[in-house]
């Protein structure tokens, strides 16, 4: 049974499922989650609702796995490698370009509240999202202590995740500009590098 849902899933080849991501994050952007509708997938994308659930079993998995395909290169930290601990966050935060970072801070604003009123949002955003960006991180700090850059013992290295999702949000929050390269760059230098010891 297993492998005949695994066919089916298959079906839909990587360009018509970046397509399908796509108009997700569309009609995210138009309408917001609570108002986005599976009917309104499947008319968008002229699909069959039956294949959006088959695939993705409901709307929480489906825009958690949109939100994760947006992201560059995939998962965010995923094949970045410059050495040094410093390199590997500006080289994140090169990944995305004003604009996309300006429509990112927008989507994750609006996902922000639902999340927190959806428990289906919540498990698919950890499933996808959250725990493998967390490896991620972990990897990369990791390797930062394995090189000397940072100590094992820093109680920041628990915070890091925290601290540049902290930067992102507080942007348009408290100065009322979306974040661009420049700012979390500097922010990455005075406030996140310093806390991991590292000058």
């Amino acid at each position: 049974m297993t492998e005949v849902a695994t066919a089916r899933r298959s079906r839909i080849t990587p360009e018509r499922e970046a397509e399908l991501y796509g108009a997700v994050l569309d009609l995210l952007r138009e309408v917001g989650y609570d108002a986005l509708t599976m009917d309104a997938v499947a008319a968008r994308t002229r699909s069959s609702k039956a294949t959006l659930y088959r695939q993705w079993g409901g709307k929480a998995e489906l825009v958690a796995k949109a939100v994760r395909h947006n992201k560059p290169g995939g998962m965010a930290l995923e094949g970045i490698d410059t050495g040094s601990l410093k390199g590997d966050l500006h080289a994140l935060t090169l990944r995305s370009d004003d604009c996309e970072m300006e429509q990112n801070s927008a989507l994750m604003r609006g996902l922000a509240m639902a999340v927190h009123s959806n428990p289906d949002l919540l498990r698919a955003f950890k499933e996808h999202l959250i725990e493998p960006e967390m490896a991620e991180f972990r990897r990369v700090v990791q390797r930062a202590i394995d090189r000397g850059e940072v100590r094992a013992d820093n109680p920041a290295i628990d915070y890091m995740m925290h601290m540049m999702l902290g930067g992102f949000a507080a942007r348009t929050l408290l100065d009322e500009k979306p974040p661009t390269q420049d700012f979390l760059i500097s922010y990455i230098d005075a406030v996140v590098l310093p806390a991991l010891g590292i000058r």
